[in-house]
C-alpha cells in the first residue's frame, strides 16, 4: 500500500514539475505533446530524460554579442537595413533585386551582412576538399581556427593535427574548437598534445562537467567552418574522418557539398568562430581586428552568412529555407540526410508542388541514424501525395545539406532539414545570390539523380506493415529527435 502511494505521489510530482518546465517555455507544440507523452509513460525517468534532451536555450544569453560591435559588423548591417528600407542599396548585380526581401530579414534577423565580391569553389568529394583545404592551411601567414563538430582519431584527423601543429611552431595563431558531444567519445584530450605543445589553442564546445558523461546532447555545436589568415573560409557538411573520404565500409563513398569562399564573406565567418570560441575557451579573442584583414574583390558572388541556434528567438536558417522555396518559379531541388521538418517548411514545399513547381528531395538509401531514418520516410510520403519527386541516392551515403531554386539562389551549410537543426543545434550556412553558381548547383543535383533511384507514390503506399509501423513511431517522436 506504501509502495503504490509514493508511486502516485512520484508520478504526479513528476508529471506538474515537468509539465510546468515544457509550458512555461513555451515550445513547439508538436513537441510539447511529444514530451507530454514520454513523461506519461515513463514517469520519473521520463523527467531525467527530458533534463538530458528536452531543456530550452532560447532565454540564455551565452554569446557575446559587443564582439560585433567592436569589429564595426553591427553598425555595417544596421547601414544595409537603412539602405534597403530607402530602396537605395547599391546591388552589384541587379538579379539580386529579386530576393531584397530575404537580404533584409536575415539582415533584420541575424545581422547578415550581404557581400558582393566573392569567389566561390564547390566541392563535392571529401578528398578533392581536404587537398585544397590543407593547400590553404600550408599557405597561411597569419592565423587558422578551425571549429567541426567531428573530429576523428584516424589517418585524416592526425595528418590535419599534425599540419596545424607544423604551423603553429612556424608562429602561426592556431584554434582549434570541437563540439564535446559529437568528438568526445572518438578522441581523448592527449590526441591535441601535440597541437598544444606547439602553441596551438584547443576548446570544446558545451564540454561534459563530469568526464564521459555530457548531459547536454541537445544544443550542439554543428558548424564546420575553417578559416585561414581571415581571407578564406570553408563552410559545409564535412567533418574529419576517413569515412568523409569514403573510407567507412559501413556508408561507402561519401557524398556531401562544401564550399571554399574567398572575398568579405569570410568576415562573416570569421565573426561567427570567435563569438563560439570566445564562449568556449577561457582565453577569449581580444584584438579582434586583426582577424579582419582588407580582401581584394575576389569575384562577384553575393552571399550572406547565416547562423541560427537554440538561443536565437528566430530560426534564421529555416526562414531562408521557406522564404526562398516561396519564391520559386520553377523549381525547387533540395538534399538533406534527414528530413523532418516542421508543419512551416512542409506545408510550403506542398504548396509549391501543388502550384505546379518542379521540387525534387533527395535522400539517402541507408540511415545513421535509425529513428530518424524512418521519421523521414514518413515526411516523405505526404509530399508524395502532392507531387513532390523523391530520389533515394545509391551510390553512397548522401550527407550534403543544400537547396537550390530555379538556379538562381541557393543554400550550403550545415544544416538539415529537421527540427534539430533549426531549434537544437547551432548551425551556420551561406546563402548564394548568383545565378552561374547556383545553375552549377542544380546541375550537380541532376547529375546526383543519375545515381539514384525514385521513390513513387505507388512504392511507398506499397510499403511492407512493419516499416508503417516503424514510421508511425519516429514520426511520433519526430519533434524531439
Amino acid at each position: 500500500m506504501i509502495v503504490t502511494v509514493l508511486l502516485f505521489i512520484l508520478f504526479i510530482l513528476n508529471f506538474i514539475l515537468a509539465g510546468t518546465v515544457i509550458f512555461l517555455e513555451r515550445r513547439d507544440v508538436g513537441a510539447t505533446w511529444a514530451w507530454l507523452l514520454v513523461l506519461l509513460f515513463m514517469p520519473v525517468i521520463g523527467f531525467i530524460i527530458y533534463l538530458v534532451f528536452g531543456q530550452n536555450l532560447s532565454r540564455r544569453k551565452i554569446f557575446d554579442w559587443k564582439v560585433q560591435e567592436k569589429i564595426g559588423i553591427k553598425e555595417i548591417s544596421q547601414q544595409q537595413i537603412d539602405l534597403l528600407r530607402a530602396n537605395r542599396f547599391p546591388f552589384h548585380d541587379e538579379r539580386t533585386i529579386q530576393y531584397k526581401d530575404i537580404v533584409y530579414m536575415l539582415l533584420m534577423n541575424d545581422g547578415s551582412i550581404l557581400s558582393q565580391d566573392n569567389h566561390v569553389d564547390i566541392f563535392t568529394d571529401g578528398k578533392d576538399k581536404f587537398k585544397a583545404l590543407f593547400e590553404d592551411i600550408k599557405n597561411a601567414k597569419n592565423n587558422i581556427h578551425l571549429v567541426y563538430y567531428i573530429i576523428r582519431n584516424d589517418k585524416l584527423g592526425n595528418e590535419l593535427l599534425e599540419l596545424l601543429a607544423l604551423k603553429a611552431k612556424q608562429g602561426v595563431k592556431v584554434r582549434l574548437l570541437y563540439d564535446d558531444m559529437g568528438t568526445r567519445m572518438l578522441l581523448r584530450r592527449k590526441f591535441f598534445r601535440p597541437l598544444i605543445h606547439a602553441g596551438g589553442e584547443v576548446a570544446s564546445f558545451f564540454p561534459a562537467r563530469i568526464p564521459l558523461v555530457n548531459l547536454r546532447v541537445n544544443f550542439r555545436n554543428h558548424r564546420k567552418l575553417a578559416i585561414i589568415d581571415g581571407k578564406i573560409g570553408y563552410i559545409g557538411g564535412f567533418n574529419i574522418g576517413d569515412e568523409y573520404l569514403g573510407l567507412n565500409q559501413k556508408f561507402g563513398y561519401w557524398r556531401d557539398t562544401h564550399l571554399r569562399i574567398a572575398g568579405s564573406a569570410v568576415y562573416g565567418m570569421q565573426t561567427r568562430f570567435i563569438l563560439d570560441w570566445n564562449q568556449a575557451s577561457p582565453h577569449d579573442i581580444k584584438n579582434e581586428e586583426s582577424y579582419f584583414p582588407d580582401i581584394t574583390p575576389q569575384g562577384e558572388t553575393d552571399i550572406q552568412i547565416v547562423s541560427s541556434g537554440p538561443d536565437s528567438e528566430w530560426e534564421q536558417i529555416k526562414n531562408s529555407y521557406i522564404k526562398m522555396i516561396n519564391s520559386a518559379k520553377k523549381y525547387i531541388y533540395m538534399q538533406t540526410p534527414y528530413f523532418i521538418p516542421d508543419d512551416s517548411l512542409l506545408n510550403a514545399l506542398k504548396l509549391s508542388a501543388l502550384s505546379g513547381i518542379d521540387v525534387k528531395i533527395m535522400i539517402p538509401n541507408k540511415p545513421d541514424h535509425m529513428f530518424v531514418y524512418w521519421a523521414t520516410l514518413s515526411h516523405i510520403g505526404q509530399l508524395l501525395k502532392t507531387g513532390v519527386k523523391v530520389y533515394i541516392y545509391q551510390k553512397g551515403f548522401i550527407h550534403a545539406k543544400m537547396l537550390v531554386v530555379d538556379g538562381k539562389i541557393a543554400s550550403v551549410g550545415t544544416a538539415n532539414i529537421d527540427v534539430r537543426s533549426f531549434r537544437l543545434n547551432f548551425e551556420v550556412n551561406a546563402v548564394l545570390y548568383d545565378r552561374k553558381l547556383s545553375s552549377r548547383l542544380g546541375k550537380i543535383f541532376r547529375e546526383d539523380m543519375e545515381e539514384s533511384t525514385e521513390l513513387t507514390l505507388h512504392d511507398y503506399q506499397n510499403r511492407p506493415l512493419w516499416i508503417r509501423f516503424k514510421e508511425s513511431i519516429s514520426r511520433l517522436l519526430s519533434p524531439i529527435l
